[in-house]
C-alpha cells in the first residue's frame, strides 16, 4: 500500500463522502503554545473517519469484479456503522459483530442501515474472533476495520486533505486503535511531507502498539476498561498495520481516562464540538501535555462523535 493507492481511494470515494474542514483551535493552541488545528472527521458521514475506509473497501472489491455475496465485520461501533452504510448503498448483505456494551448510538445506526447486528461479544477481541469464525463457516468476506489495505488507503485520504489545507504542518496527532488510520496517514505523510512528525495516541488502559513497538514485535496485552471504546483491544496478530506503525510513526504517547474526559468536556465548552472518547484522544494528548508542540504547526484528528447522550452528560457534569 502506497501513496498511489491513497490517491486512487480518494477518487473512488469522492462521490460518496465529505471533505472535512481543518479548523484552528485557539483552545488547543494556547494549551500547546503552538498553532493547532482540528481535523473534523466527526463531521464525516456516519460521524467518523471510518466511512473513508469502509466505502473504499466496498467499491474496490466491486471494481475488481468479484463482489462478495455476503460481508462480515467486527467493530466497536464506528466501522460497523460506516460499513453498513456502504453495503446498503451497494446492496451487499452485511453481518456486524460488536461488543454487547457498544454505545447504543452506534448499534442503532448499524441496524438502521439494514445490517444484521450480532451484539453479544464480551469485548472487541471477542467480537473479532466471532466474526472470523462466521466468515470461515459461511464463506462471507471479512472486512477488517484496520487489517485491510483498502481500508488503510481510504483512511489515508485524511492526510491528502490535511496537507492541501496546511502544507506547512510540522506534526499530525492521530489516535491508534487497530492502526488503520495512522498507517494510512503515515504512508501519505512520509511521501508528501517527510519532515512532518506523525504522533500516535493510545489509551493507558490499552496500549498494544506502544507495548509492541518497545518489544520489537507484536505482543498481546490485557486491555483495560476505557471510555475510548474504539481504541481498546488487541489488533489481529497478523495485522499489516504493525509494520507501518513500526516503520513510519515517529512516536506513540498514551493518555489517561482523566485526559480523555477533560478533552471531551473542553471540546464542548471551548469549541462547541462533540467527540466520543476515541475521537478526543488526539486533543487529550495535546491538552494533557503528552506531546511537545511548542512553536510548531500541528493538526489533531478529531476522529468521531458517536457518543451516547447519557455518557456525554455524565462527562460534562
Amino acid at each position: 500500500m502506497d501513496l498511489a493507492d491513497v490517491f486512487a481511494a480518494r477518487k473512488r470515494i469522492a462521490p460518496y463522502l465529505r471533505r472535512t474542514p481543518l479548523v484552528e483551535s485557539d483552545w488547543l493552541s494556547a494549551a500547546a503554545d503552538a498553532r493547532v488545528g482540528l481535523k473534523l472527521e466527526s463531521q464525516q458521514l456516519s460521524n467518523s473517519f471510518k466511512s473513508r475506509g469502509a466505502f473504499n473497501a466496498v467499491i474496490a472489491r466491486l471494481e475488481r469484479g468479484k463482489p462478495p455475496s455476503q460481508v462480515v465485520t467486527a467493530s466497536a461501533g464506528n466501522h460497523g456503522r460506516a460499513l453498513a452504510a456502504a453495503c446498503a448503498r451497494f446492496r451487499l448483505p452485511l453481518v456486524v459483530f460488536t461488543p454487547a456494551e457498544a454505545p447504543k448510538t452506534k448499534l442503532e445506526a448499524i441496524a438502521r442501515h439494514g445490517a444484521a447486528l450480532r451484539s453479544e461479544a464480551r469485548d472487541y477481541d471477542d467480537a473479532e474472533k466471532r466474526a472470523l469464525v462466521f466468515a470461515r463457516e459461511t464463506g462471507a468476506e471479512f472486512i477488517s476495520p484496520y487489517n485491510d489495505a483498502d481500508v488503510i488507503a481510504g483512511a489515508g485520504t485524511v492526510a491528502l486533505e490535511l496537507f492541501e489545507d496546511a502544507p506547512d504542518l510540522d506534526a499530525v496527532v492521530v489516535p491508534i486503535g487497530g492502526g488503520g488510520l495512522i498507517s494510512g496517514v503515515a504512508v501519505a505523510a512520509r511521501a508528501i511531507a517527510p519532515s512532518c512528525a506523525v504522533i500516535g495516541v493510545e489509551v493507558e488502559a490499552s496500549c498494544a502498539f506502544l507495548t509492541s513497538v518497545r518489544a520489537g514485535a507484536l505482543v498481546e496485552i490485557v486491555p483495560g476498561t476505557t471510555i475510548a471504546d474504539g481504541l481498546g483491544g488487541n489488533p489481529d496478530p497478523q495485522t499489516i498495520t504493525f509494520a507501518f506503525v513500526q516503520k513510519l510513526v515517529d512516536r506513540i504517547v498514551t493518555v489517561s481516562e482523566e485526559d480523555l474526559a477533560a478533552a471531551i468536556a473542553g471540546l464542548v465548552e471551548s469549541e462547541h464540538l462533540i467527540a466520543e472518547g476515541a475521537g478526543a484522544a488526539a486533543a487529550a494528548a495535546i491538552l494533557g501535555g503528552r506531546v511537545a508542540l511548542r512553536g510548531s504547526r500541528a493538526a489533531a484528528l478529531l476522529t468521531g462523535s458517536n457518543i451516547d447522550r447519557a455518557r456525554l452528560a455524565a462527562l460534562l457534569r
